[in-house]
């Protein structure tokens, strides 16, 4: 076997691409398109996280075998999507930034990331990064958990400029890698569960001048205050959240980007005034170049659950009743599959993924949700079991543009709530909420299903730890996801079938992502227990430590 691995080593170039480091805009346009590289979380702008790529199929999976493995020498988790640019491979976690030449699994320069180690309470699972290496016109951008985003030279790693985006001591932390739109960095921030208001920026990628600001949270007398109680608790807005602590999508012929903000802080809805909250819990669709919002939607008003809306928005065209619609598909936390009209933000179609006790149906006419009594209940001060705690741990679904199936990982998991008082103290926890959770025997699910009819067409129950990776697709007839016990997986799309697996040293819970190097097709994962909720479920029993596997098949 070692011979076997040798020679497919040695059937690829070792050295790396001459073609240069200059990432432009229209590659980034084109990303899928050019299968050696891979430019954007989720696979493309439109965040399908689908690749045409066959070669590695149902047929041959048995044969994957790993080509190479790196240490990331990082224990605080890797929940970041590798980037791929001309044979090189750029990663980032909470305290590296990496390049590696693809073919050989061998460093090219590795910069250390340098913050204040106090800011590490800002976030319950500490220093880790959502998204995607972020690259563009020779530079590499990343946040750092001490609010602040910066740019590396990709050549060398250089730090070129580093912009202070949030005070961590106020909340404001990073742990959300940006992207490219229209040539501007769209940057985001986290500080959910405690007094930060959201915002999301625009960088200029040359020299890290802000070009504006976004709030999330609408101050008096802007668009959305009337949905805070601004006369009897003035400062409501101040400490509101709506984070935006995961990546957002873009659509270059609308020219829209699509940001998800997180829940309302703090959960007791008594300290806002049992009002809507705009625009948490909400999608926003802003203008890369000035910000401007030119629709929004909000998936739970007066947000009371802790369900943020954060979770990617995939970008697809379908055919709704016999027309082309241009839509956005949301797996939302809160149990509910979304389908929404991304020209103007109106709810299309609304389905629960898992089961769920907060709301009956969601009003399409409206576009709100028809409420249970869970929510009066807890108001009036009853101790409730609220399901889902979260329907889905921030992994990326697939969705097959062809078939108009999407493929996702829930979870079952009841949240035991009640609501208590709470005192604002600027920088600290701020949930007004006694809460514990309850892990039933089936702790989540994969689950392949329309989101415009609602109709599973699979279901494959989960025993042990529910699922935090995200999940590729391929026109392989493959789905590649992982397991908190440390297991890279293939399953069969048309039944849900495990096809294939390798164990590695700790959790995966990232996102897989697939590319070519000189015509042979690859898999690559990062490996490594972090993140709050996957810590919180498997760290009894599961060891950190950060990697990256690769993956290809053996030849025959």
């Amino acid at each position: 076997m070692k011979k076997l691995l040798a020679g497919l080593l040695l059937s690829i170039c070792c050295g790396l691409s001459s073609t240069g480091f200059a990432q432009t805009a229209q590659e980034l346009l084109n990303d899928g398109k050019n299968t050696e590289n891979v430019l954007s979380h989720g696979m493309g702008y439109d965040a399908k996280s689908w690749s045409r790529l066959s070669q590695i199929n149902k047929s041959n999976v048995k044969r994957l075998v790993p080509i190479w493995n790196f240490s990331l020498a990082n224990d605080m988790g890797e929940l970041a999507q590798p980037t791929v640019y001309n044979g090189v491979m750029y990663v980032v976690n909470g305290n590296w930034t990496f390049a590696i030449d693809v073919a050989t699994g061998r460093q090219i320069w590795r910069t250390p990331v340098n913050y204040d180690r106090a800011a590490l309470r800002v976030t319950t699972g500490g220093a880790y990064l959502r998204g995607h290496a972020t690259i563009y016109n020779g530079k590499l951008f990343r946040q750092n958990i001490d609010g602040h985003v910066a740019a590396l030279d990709m050549k060398t790693g250089k730090e070129l400029w580093k912009t202070k985006f949030g005070e961590w001591k106020e909340s404001y932390g990073g742990i959300v890698q940006p992207m490219i739109a229209n040539g501007v960095l769209i940057s985001g921030m986290a500080g959910g569960d405690r007094t930060a208001r959201g915002f999301i920026d625009g960088y200029d990628p040359e020299t890290g001048k802000q070009l504006w600001r976004r709030w999330t949270i609408p101050a008096p007398g802007e668009p959305g205050s009337e949905t805070w109680p601004n006369d009897t608790l003035p400062d409501a807005w101040k400490y509101g959240g709506g984070a935006t602590w995961q990546p957002v999508t873009y659509d270059p012929e609308l020219d829209l980007v699509f940001v998800g903000t997180g829940n309302a802080e703090p959960y007791n809805p008594k300290y806002r005034g049992g009002m809507d909250s705009l625009f948490a819990a909400s999608v926003i669709a802003i203008r890369p170049k000035t910000g401007e919002m030119v629709w929004y939607y909000q998936f739970l008003p007066n947000d009371s659950f802790d369900y943020d809306a954060t979770a990617e928005n995939i970008v697809a065209d379908i055919q709704v009743e016999g027309k082309p619609r241009k839509v956005l598909i949301n797996v939302n936390k809160n149990g509910f599959v979304y389908v929404l009209d991304r020209t103007n933000g109106k709810v299309i179609a609304a389905h629960p993924f898992t089961n769920q006790n907060w709301a009956k149906y969601i009003d399409l006419k409206t576009g709100k949700p028809v409420l249970t009594d869970l929510l009066d209940r807890a108001i009036k001060g009853e101790t409730i079991d609220l399901n889902p705690r979260l329907g889905t741990n921030a992994s990326l679904s697939a969705y097959n543009q062809r078939t108009g199936m999407l493929y996702l990982n829930s979870w079952e998991i009841y949240r035991v709530m009640k609501f208590v008082d709470v005192k604002l103290v600027v920088g600290a926890s701020y949930i007004g909420v006694d809460s514990s959770s309850k892990i039933p025997e089936i702790t989540g699910y994969h689950v392949a299903m329309n989101p415009l009819t609602g109709k599973t067409a699979w279901k494959i129950p989960l025993r042990d730890f529910a699922v935090s990776a995200g999940t590729l697709g391929t026109d392989g007839g493959l789905l590649f996801t992982g397991k908190l016990t440390g297991e890279v997986i293939a399953l069969d799309q048309d039944n849900g079938k495990q096809l294939w697996q390798f164990k590695t040293g700790s959790s995966v819970n990232a996102p897989p992502i697939t590319y070519t190097h000189k015509g042979v097709q690859y898999v690559t994962v990062l490996s490594g227990r972090g993140g709050s909720n996957p810590s919180r479920s498997a760290g009894a029993v599961i060891p950190t430590g950060g990697s990256v596997w690769t993956f290809a098949l053996m030849p025959d």
